[in-house]
């Protein structure tokens, strides 16, 4: 398997019964950082009426349907369909890597065997995944992250005229609302808010990182640091997978590790430029150890 994640061949499994329809494209967009989906497959009974919805959606993403039928009512059969494609796909020798994207613990034996035969396993799945899928994969990312990156990218992308004319908008409608609505809309401003809600970004740049993820961070510095204290971030971001696999800088409001790092007052970063091949590379220490 090649050592550069990005030349990954990846097989993208779906879970549609434990994956928001809403979600694939951030889903998809958030594989190819990992690699490139050679394989990309979703499981569902498809000849269910509330599966219509996903037809446009799997041909914008190029993603193929698997149908399973729901031989039981109550029970989820997709499940052993995905296992038994996972398991043929490894014996082709076809991909280095899979993306099982379930909030299903039922896919946890299927993580824990593909890394045994020296797959590289990204799971996808909501924040109400059991934690036992999460430490069974090389790397876990929480759907709603993904998904609340995903609308502030387009938010962002949007033409500044077309911004503009929200406003305008917005402001006609401000205006046209009688003086005792607008009010009663000041006393109680969350009883109007129609906007919908980041189910996992703090609303600002950045949020508290809970003390446990800190204390988590100064014991792997203390584990990769060298005599005078100082450790490689590359090092330490690669440590902190391996011992919590849902880690991820964008639980806590942060875009990439160093900016976290450099929002707790405990440690202290420094930026050494190489002479030779003139490569920046970032390394901190913690103050209190």
């Amino acid at each position: 398997m090649t050592n550069d994640i990005k030349d990954l061949r990846l097989a993208v499994l779906i879970d549609a019964d434990n994956v928001p329809r809403n979600s694939m494209k951030a889903i998809m967009e958030e594989a190819a950082i990992y690699g490139t989906p050679t394989i990309k497959r979703i499981y569902g009974d498809w000849t269910s009426p509330n599966v219509g919805a996903w037809k446009s959606l799997l041909l914008e993403n190029a993603v193929t349907p698997i149908q399973q039928y729901s031989y039981t009512t109550g029970k989820n059969s997709t499940d052993s369909a995905m296992i038994i494609d996972a398991m043929d796909i490894l014996y082709e020798g076809k991909t280095d890597g899979f993306c099982i994207v379930s909030s299903d613990s039922d896919f946890t034996r299927l993580a824990i065997r593909l890394r045994e035969a020296g797959m590289k396993v990204i799971g996808m799945g909501e924040q109400k995944t059991p934690v036992a899928f999460r430490v069974a994969c090389d790397k876990f990312i929480y759907i709603e992250v993904i998904r609340a990156a995903q609308q502030n990218r387009e938010k962002a992308a949007q033409p500044k005229a077309a911004r503009a004319d929200s406003g305008k908008k917005k402001g006609k409608t401000a205006q046209n609302v009688k003086p005792e609505a607008a009010a009663k809309a000041q006393e109680k401003p969350e009883a109007t808010a129609s906007a919908p809600v980041q189910e996992a970004l703090p609303a600002k740049k950045g949020g508290k990182v809970p003390e446990e993820i800190v204390k988590l961070i100064a014991d792997s510095v203390s584990d990769i640091a060298d005599e005078d204290g100082w450790a490689s971030m590359g090092e330490l971001g690669s440590l902190l997978l391996k011992k919590q696999p849902d880690f991820d800088p964008r639980n806590f409001g942060f875009t990439k590790l160093t900016p976290l790092i450099r929002s707790l007052p405990r440690f202290e970063v420094d930026a050494r430029v190489v002479d030779a091949t003139k490569t920046r590379h970032i390394y901190l220490r913690d103050k209190e150890s």
